[in-house]
């Protein structure tokens, strides 16, 4: 029997997804949540299988509280069930842990078939979400040394006046080009600043 806790703002919300997994063969709804803090104060009593949750709620937001409940029982399995989103929200949340995500549209079967791929280790992305993350990318998350490298890009300096000022060797700076290359999705440097630009990153 796996347990579930739902997390989410509206009551009704709530109420609908207790409906749908509670009378799932194999679940059990063990409690529920209208904030990330009651959610992590509720996954440290309950010690929930799988927890839905939503993305935007006041107190503790749905990334915060994924965060800290995973690392707190790294077992807990985390289905995202939001509204809008955007596609730098999605990457947050899934980078803080959680193993999926599905708009609230989502049919009643899609949600079980989600719950079950989850439980079973396999992540799992609604169509809405991946369409999203195909349409925009998240912004991925760097380092302060990749950061150093993409800004003296954006500057145009060469690898060798990047490597003089940030007192590095020429490999280094090449290694960490093409690893931003590979985090941002692009080819090369006019993509790597274009991106970054575009996302705020710079």
């Amino acid at each position: 029997m796996a347990n579930v806790l739902i997390v989410d703002d509206h009551a009704l919300v709530r109420a609908g997804l207790m409906t749908v997994l509670g009378m799932s063969p194999g679940m059990a709804v063990v409690g529920e949540a209208e904030n990330g803090r009651k959610a992590l104060a509720l996954a440290r009593r309950f010690k929930p299988d799988l927890i839905t949750m939503d993305l935007h709620m006041p107190i503790m937001c749905g990334a915060d509280a994924t965060r800290q409940i995973v690392e707190e029982n790294p077992n807990v399995r985390v289905l995202v069930v939001t509204t809008y989103c955007t596609s730098d929200e999605i990457g947050r949340v899934l980078e803080a842990g959680a193993h999926g995500a599905v708009s609230k549209t989502t049919s009643n079967d899609e949600l079980r078939r989600a719950v079950g791929r989850i439980l079973a280790g396999h992540p799992y992305l609604g169509e809405d979400v991946a369409r999203i993350l195909k349409t925009d990318p998240p912004v991925p998350s760097l380092s302060p040394r990749q950061r150093e490298v993409l800004e003296s890009v954006a500057r145009g300096l060469s690898n060798r006046d990047i490597s003089i000022l940030l007192g590095i060797s020429i490999d280094m700076v090449k290694e960490h080009i093409n690893a931003l290359f590979v985090k941002l999705g692009v080819a090369n440097r006019t993509e790597a600043v274009a991106f970054a630009l575009r996302k705020h990153i710079l």
